[in-house]
C-alpha cells in the first residue's frame, strides 16, 4: 500500500511502486484532470506539481512522490488560481486538452520567479505543445497573472 498527498488529501492506493503517477492519479484516484498526451515526457499535457515544480507524471515512478506534495490541476494554490482567472479573461482555451498542464506550467514558473521576462516565459512553457496554438494568449495571461500579483 502507497499513501500519497495529492491536493492536500491523502490516498492511500495498492499499485505497483513504479506505475507512473499519471495513471494513479487518473485510473486509481480517479482526477482526471491531469491528461495523457504522449507518455514520453515531450507535450506537457501531464504536468503535476511536485513540492510546487512541474513534473511530468507520465515519467514519475509513484514511488518517487510518497511524502511530496502533489497538487493536481483539481487542486488550488495562490498562483494557479490567479493564472486560472487570467485564462479565461484572454480566452486562453480552444480545444482546452492541453490547458491543465499549461497551467500547473505556468504556475510552476510563477511559484520560482515573481517577475519572468517574456524569455523566462518560453524557456519555462517551452516543454508544453497546443495544437491550437494558443501561445501568444497563453503568455498574455501569464504577464497578465504577473501584474495581478504585483497590485496585491
Amino acid at each position: 500500500m502507497t499513501t500519497l498527498l495529492i491536493n492536500k488529501k491523502k490516498y492511500t492506493i495498492d499499485v505497483d511502486p513504479e506505475m507512473p503517477l499519471l495513471w494513479a492519479i487518473r485510473d486509481t484516484i480517479g482526477l482526471t484532470g491531469t491528461k495523457f498526451g504522449c507518455g514520453i515526457g515531450a507535450c506537457g499535457a501531464c504536468k503535476v506539481l511536485v513540492d510546487n515544480v512541474a513534473a511530468y507524471s507520465c515519467l514519475t515512478p509513484v514511488s518517487t512522490v510518497v511524502g511530496k506534495n502533489i497538487t493536481t490541476i483539481e487542486g488550488t494554490t495562490e498562483n494557479l488560481q490567479l493564472l486560472q482567472k487570467s485564462w479565461e479573461e484572454f480566452n486562453v482555451p480552444q480545444c482546452g486538452y492541453c490547458q491543465p498542464g499549461q497551467l500547473i506550467t505556468a504556475t510552476s514558473l510563477l511559484n520560482s520567479n515573481k517577475n519572468p521576462s517574456d524569455n523566462d516565459i518560453d524557456d519555462a512553457m517551452s516543454g508544453n505543445i497546443c495544437r491550437c496554438g494558443t501561445y501568444q494568449r497563453i503568455k498574455s495571461a501569464i504577464k497578465h497573472t504577473v501584474e495581478l500579483k504585483k497590485q496585491r
